[in-house]
């Protein structure tokens, strides 16, 4: 088994390794003054089940552009196998078509990572869960679901909390929240200006949140726009606290002053994306997701079962 890492999130890349009891397999990665990428294994893989790690972050395509590289060098270097270990998928949110002449860029992605050599791909929490058929082989869909709510539960008492979903296409997830906290759910009604980007208007709340905490749970928080406002509309009616919880904190442009600003008493992510301007934050905590994805590497590798890690969703 050789572990790999791409540039764009090393620090988690080496949490897996170390919870694997292994190191990652040195390689020279260089930038061409024009922006081309090349890359270069300082040891053998011919024969190897090898493990590629890199989330999608910032600068989103040149992060991908790297791992289809990287992929490629291991299968043109023979190795037996190739997982690809994407903690977060860029482009997932293009999953589909809402109206005409629009790309489906999250299957874009697949077919890419298959045509570069990709016989597996594992990951966490995707926007939507039929990403899962785009690719061409197997997929392992590991949910950050248990780490986040445990640490809810460690801090708060459940018969005070309420899990709220943030619009109606995230009720299933919230739903699964509500069985591990026991604890009642309740969902903002939203509307977005599908002509303008991140603009969010919150509407009713469905569901008691009055004197409540509210936990508002979500997959991802890149501006902030969507969370903050479905938080306003919970203090609103009466919430009493409200706390956030989401898997990839991508946290764009106006995110960090959005959070601090905020009357959210705590954000909660995993680090499958670096969020260094958000660290300064007392009120942002950041999960490790590295035990998880390293107890599914490891099934992987010696064929065991993933499903048993998926039981607690």
């Amino acid at each position: 088994m050789l572990l790999f890492s791409g540039r764009a999130h090393p620090a988690l890349a080496r949490a897996i390794a170390a919870e694997l009891g292994t190191e990652l397999v040195p390689t020279k990665a260089v930038d061409f003054a024009n922006g081309e990428i090349y890359i270069r294994y300082q040891a053998s893989v011919r024969g190897a089940d090898c493990f590629v790690i890199q989330s999608h972050t910032a600068p989103v395509n040149k992060s991908i552009m790297e791992h289809l590289i990287m992929v490629d060098a291991l299968k043109r270097a023979s190795a037996r196998s190739i997982t690809v270990i994407l903690p977060f998928y860029g482009y997932a949110r293009q999953d589909r078509k809402h109206s005409g002449r629009e790309p489906i860029s999250a299957r874009l992605v697949a077919d890419l990572l298959k045509t570069a050599g990709a016989d597996r791909i594992l990951t966490v929490d995707l926007h939507a869960d039929q990403i899962q058929g785009f690719f061409d082989g197997p997929v392992d869909h590991l949910f950050a679901m248990p780490v986040l709510a445990d640490h809810i539960a460690s801090k708060a008492d459940p018969a005070d909390l309420t899990v709220v979903s943030p619009d109606a296409g995230r009720v299933r997830v919230a739903d699964g929240w509500c069985d591990r906290l026991g604890a009642p759910l309740a969902i903002v009604h939203k509307r977005r200006d599908k002509d303008v980007a991140h603009q969010v208007t919150a509407h009713e709340v469905v569901g008691e949140v009055r004197d409540r905490v509210c936990v508002l749970v979500d997959d991802m928080i890149d501006t902030g726009g969507t969370i903050c406002a479905a938080a306003d509309a919970l203090f609103a009616q009466g919430a009493r606290d409200v706390i956030v919880a989401a898997t990839h904190g991508v946290l764009s442009g106006p995110a960090a002053d959005r959070l601090k600003n905020s009357r959210v008493s705590e954000f909660v992510f995993t680090d499958t994306l670096p969020v260094p301007g958000a660290l300064g934050l007392d009120k942002v905590t950041v999960l490790s997701i590295a035990p998880l994805i390293a107890g599914a590497s490891r099934e992987v590798f010696e064929n065991g079962s993933v499903t048993r890690l998926l039981r607690s969703r």
